[in-house]
């Protein structure tokens, strides 16, 4: 069989071997990822985890009706009672004590503060004595209001919507990046699945040189050194299938393992030639990520968290001053029907306060380490934020360099290719030795796989890019939109 019978006998059952398998494109692959990858569970999992969290959040800001008490509180001892001449006597007790209070409690935002309206009920019955009394806080109002206080209810309605919809933008962002992966994994496939064609492929030329080679030796046109070269070339040939078949296995199942495919379904990726076509504007990518990342709505929410603390340091100077007020209607009676008629008012006013008048420098100590962090804190946004921007410019900068790229490696493959067939076709003549075959062989592999590099490094930077700015500048569009939860 001459060699021209056997590339088309290996070109053929590459043809069936494909044929019998599934093809997915790079965007089937992605859409996959998307839809039943593990991470993107995960991400979906961590979404709906910080969507309950903002729901607490929202929810500690609304009315809150409770009921508490103790129901029955039964006590059956002695106990230990001072008589009115100084002495003590130990009386035996039997007694039920029941309380109950219902209560409409209403976080104040503004002040920090906490008002309530509340009713509650005390029912005492003395068994041994035959003897009970109600006693009951018919209504009443209070208000308990820190003085000169840090408010957490005040700077977590700054922070908290801002964490909220950080974390909304970072799950798009997270979903790009799981699209980054999906490609990188793809392309990895695709690496190796070339190999293995590449490798497949040189083995049956170099066994058709080496029977060609021996008929060359045996009637005396070629050395026994260049019989022993092709050998080896042939023999390494033989490792290089091997090794490319365990490379495409590994790379399978990483691209398995990523995409949660549990069968054992074989499958081929499809190389994506077809490039996007677009142009990317350094100042518009940079207003769009501006706009929608992640990492500037972190950088806002950390300039207030810093002067959240400073105003915790203000407020703890104070320590504990609070003042409580409650005015209400009380009765107390023998029977329930008792404590309905004529109540009595019921009015309570106190200021409680705690201020150090000195504490050898603490409260200043306090204070002045919430001013240098804060200002660490600007210093380090503002280095991120350089830092973010120069990412992208760098990343947008990339853009014509990588389409340039792929022209010059698109090229360099089909004159490899040619070259190649020109050099081939000349050993079988004569014209050239194996050394310049092998180069030509060596020259044509690496052109492919610096083309399939080309295209790798394309996707990567333009789902890196679709991350940064979360925008398309491929079909101008946005990636997310701030809706409204």
């Amino acid at each position: 069989m001459n060699k021209s019978a056997i590339i088309a006998t290996v070109a053929l059952l590459l043809c069936i071997s494909a044929s019998a398998q599934n093809k997915f494109t790079l965007e089937q692959v992605i859409a996959r990822a998307i839809e039943q990858s593990p991470a993107f569970k995960r991400n979906e999992t961590s979404k709906l985890t910080r969507y309950w969290q903002y729901r607490t959040f929202r929810a500690g800001y609304n009315p809150q009706l409770t009921i508490s008490g103790t129901a029955p509180n039964y006590n059956n001892n002695f106990s230990q009672i001072i008589q009115p001449d100084g002495t003590r006597s130990f009386q035996p007790i039997n007694q039920t004590n029941s309380f109950a209070n219902l209560g409409l409690f209403q976080p104040l935002r503004w002040t920090g503060g906490t008002i309530s309206a509340n009713t509650n009920l005390n029912y005492f019955s003395d068994i041994a004595r035959k003897s009970s009394a109600w006693n009951s806080n018919i209504f009443f109002v209070r208000l308990d209001q820190p003085v000169y206080a840090f408010n957490p209810y005040k700077w977590d309605r700054l922070t908290e919507p801002l964490r909220f919809e950080e974390s909304k933008r970072e799950f798009v962002e997270q979903r790009e990046f799981i699209s980054q992966t999906a490609s990188d994994l793809y392309f990895q496939f695709i690496r190796a699945q070339i190999d293995e064609q590449i490798a497949s492929f040189n083995l049956a030329n170099n066994d058709t040189i080496f029977k060609i080679e021996q008929g060359r030796y045996n009637i005396g046109t070629t050395s026994q050194d260049k019989l022993l070269q092709v050998e080896l070339q042939l023999l390494k040939s033989k490792q290089d299938v091997a090794q490319a078949r365990i490379n495409i296995q590994n790379s399978s199942l990483l691209l398995r393992s990523f995409l949660g495919i549990k069968d054992n379904e074989a499958f081929e990726l499809s190389l994506p030639e077809v490039i996007p076509d677009f142009e990317v504007n350094i100042d518009e990518a940079l207003t769009y990520a501006r706009k929608n990342r992640a990492a500037y709505i972190a950088f806002e929410r950390r300039r207030i968290e810093a002067d959240r603390e400073v105003a915790r340091a203000k407020g703890n100077r104070l320590n504990n001053a609070t003042l409580s007020a409650s005015y209400g209607l009380n009765n107390v009676g023998l029977a329930f029907s008792d404590l309905y008629v004529s109540p009595t008012e019921q009015q309570q006013f106190n200021l409680s306060f705690n201020v150090p008048i000195f504490n050898w420098g603490r409260n200043k100590a306090a204070m002045q380490t919430a001013f240098a962090n804060k200002k660490l804190n600007d210093y380090t946004i503002a280095q991120e934020e350089v830092t973010a921007d120069q990412e992208i410019i760098t990343q947008v900068r990339q853009f014509d360099l990588l389409r340039l790229q792929i022209e010059i490696t698109k090229k360099s493959d089909d004159i490899a290719r040619e070259r190649y067939n020109v050099s081939q076709n000349r050993y079988l003549i004569g014209k050239i030795d194996i050394t310049n075959l092998n180069i030509a062989l060596t020259e044509k592999d690496n052109a492919k796989r610096s083309y399939v590099e080309a295209l790798r490094s394309f996707w990567t930077s333009y789902f890196n890019l679709r991350r940064l700015t979360l925008y398309d500048f491929s079909t101008r569009s946005l990636l997310y939109s701030a809706e409204i939860d």
